[in-house]
């Protein structure tokens, strides 16, 4: 195999809820990467996607070869025999990477587990595309706003108690059978987090079942309540971020679901979460690099003109109520790289990726990494340098995308301190 690191040129998104013209990152990364790409500036860019989906393949920047096509044409070579034969694709990454620019709240979703996502794709091929499972880690590349999981469950039990609208949308027996009979410590798995678990599924079940003109009467009322008594709410930025979401999906069953039942979480730059198949989420605002399971699977529960699949929805969830700060990831050091600047892992429990943050704000300089049991795609989000490996240099700006074969020695070098980029990859232990 000639060629060990390349460019790549990835495609994009452009769905409804991403940031407009040249305000998004995915706009600026994609006409910078690759200047046949003119920025309409009355239209949305949503997500870059980096890897081998079918939908949006990147291609090699060169040879405009589908990178699809290249890895099968040598599986061994571009994926590494280890990882052919644990995830047995000879053309696929295991792993999807992208960016997303966020301008308006995306669906509240959640993702099928490997078994489920079968049984959907089986079932449901039109709104269910692939049979894999989708678990995914956000990293927050400017400040980020999204929800995460369920709320702890006292919090949710005390909104019950202070808001009407959210109690009338719940019912009466399901609101007084919760607040009654849940345990606000209960240790994981035990009976009594057993029990939490389905008193929360039950309070969400009558949530999403709720019809659309209890839903509209009652988020009409929890806005006005948002807007004249905001200390009726248990969290200062709640009835903000409620109005917020009502002027773009006016009357939503996603007040409820979202706004009031999961937890509201703010990341600075470099912090990022992890979701695991089956925890419900949105993202509301701002630029991220996401990277997942290699899956387009949605079940989808509010904001969003698409198709809702409640029941699978409900039935579904983990209906784990863990706090924001349990759901950050904790970053880990790398020790297979050394020299100038700084190199920092995020590893979620999961096989199919983790994800390497270099930086340089110490100083320009080179940083040297050992070579990987497996492919990495690479991004660089901020600033300029260089990716160097055996006789081959190429340059690096804001945008720029690299494919980097199994067990390829590359330095990053920096020529600024803002130098940034970000490597997801795949070892098959």
């Amino acid at each position: 195999m000639s060629n060990r690191l390349f460019r790549l040129d990835a495609g994009y998104q452009q769905y409804d809820w991403g940031k407009v013209g040249s305000s998004s990152a995915v706009a600026q990364f994609a006409s910078r990467s690759d200047p046949n790409v003119a920025i309409d500036e009355s239209k949305p860019y949503a997500e870059l996607w980096m890897g081998t989906h079918h939908k949006v393949p990147s291609l090699n920047h060169d040879s405009k070869k589908n990178l699809r096509d290249l890895i099968a044409a040598e599986p061994a070579e571009m994926l590494g025999q280890g990882n052919v034969t644990k995830f047995g694709s000879k053309q696929e990454l295991p792993f999807l990477f992208k960016v997303l620019s966020i301008g308006k709240v995306l669906s509240i979703q959640a993702h099928p587990d490997k078994a489920l996502a079968k049984k959907l794709h089986m079932d449901d091929p039109n709104n269910y595309p692939d049979d894999n499972h989708k678990p995914e880690m956000a990293i927050a590349i400017t400040d980020f706003e999204g929800f995460c999981g369920f709320k702890p469950l006292a919090e949710i039990a005390d909104e019950l108690q202070r808001i009407p609208e959210l109690r009338n949308v719940v019912g009466e027996e399901t609101s007084r059978k919760f607040i009654k009979n849940y345990t606000a410590s209960a240790e994981e798995d035990s009976a009594e987090d057993i029990q939490n678990k389905k008193l929360l599924q039950s309070v969400f079940g009558k949530v999403m079942n709720a019809s659309q003109e209890v839903i509209t009467a009652n988020s009409r009322a929890l806005i006005q309540r948002a807007q004249k008594s905001p200390s009726d709410f248990n969290k200062e930025d709640l009835p903000d971020l409620l109005i917020r979401l009502n002027e773009q999906f006016p009357d939503d069953v996603g007040l409820f679901c979202g706004g009031l039942l999961l937890n509201h979480c703010s990341l600075k730059a470099g912090e990022a979460i992890f979701l695991r198949a089956k925890d419900p989420h949105a993202y509301i605002s701002g630029d991220i690099i996401e990277c997942m399971a290699a899956s387009d699977n949605v079940v989808r529960a509010g904001f969003t003109p698409k198709f809702k699949d409640v029941s699978n929805l409900v039935e579904m969830l983990t209906y784990s109520y863990n706090s924001v700060e349990d759901q950050k990831m904790k970053l880990e050091e790398f020790p297979r790289s050394s020299g100038g600047g700084k190199s920092v892992l995020y590893n979620p429990p999961i096989e199919e990726f983790a994800v390497l943050e270099t930086t340089f704000k110490e100083g320009a300089g080179v940083r040297s990494f050992k070579g990987l049991d497996g492919p990495s795609i690479v991004i660089t989000t901020k600033g300029n340098g260089f990716l160097q490996t055996n006789g081959t240099k190429l340059k690096a700006g804001p945008g720029f995308v690299f494919f980097i074969a199994p067990h390829t020695e590359v330095d990053m070098i920096a020529e600024d301190t803002k130098f940034t980029t970000y490597r997801a990859f795949v070892e098959p232990n």
